[in-house]
């Protein structure tokens, strides 16, 4: 997986300064940091977890990280509070999974700049013609319709399975 610095996306510039206190990531995110990268696994878990998304197997997570294509997480005060995933083959089909904010975090830009940095890449490095889906969980659909995401349905439906 190829991760960038910060200082790849100028919408993650350092501001600091005596009114802030602090790293800034857009207007909304004071105090908090977003790094190009996957979470170790046991934050993976919790993070999932906390955040109200299904638990993984130790052993599944870590396979799964180590798949992916690009990630962020995002830190308050050096402590990992949301992160996102981008899997797929490279070329042709892309997810955006994982998206999560713990919830005393929750409506302060968190997740918009977590999407913001998916978006950012697929666009730097995803072919033009690339698929690119997720699921949206509940009211998720209005923050990834931001990003130009749209439902399907009727003319194809989303499907799972679990094992």
């Amino acid at each position: 997986m190829v991760l960038r610095s910060l200082e790849y996306y100028p919408m993650f510039a350092r501001v600091a300064g005596p009114a802030i206190g602090g790293n800034v990531l857009g207007l909304m995110m004071l105090d908090y940091e977003l790094r190009p990268e996957s979470p170790a696994v046991e934050v993976y878990r919790h993070l999932r977890v906390a955040s109200g998304l299904s638990d993984k197997s130790e052993a599944a997570a870590a396979l799964g990280l180590a798949g992916g294509w690009y990630a962020v997480t995002a830190y308050r005060d050096g402590e990992p509070i949301g992160m996102g995933r981008i899997i797929g083959d490279g070329g042709t089909a892309f997810q955006i999974v994982d998206m999560c904010v713990l919830p005393e975090h929750q409506g302060r830009g968190v997740g918009k700049r977590i999407m913001e940095a998916l978006m950012a890449e697929l666009r730097e490095r995803g072919p033009a013609t690339a698929y690119v889906s997720l699921i949206a969980d509940g009211d998720a659909r209005h923050l990834y319709a931001k990003y130009g995401f749209a439902e399907t349905a009727p003319d194809s439906v989303g499907m799972a399975q679990r094992l």
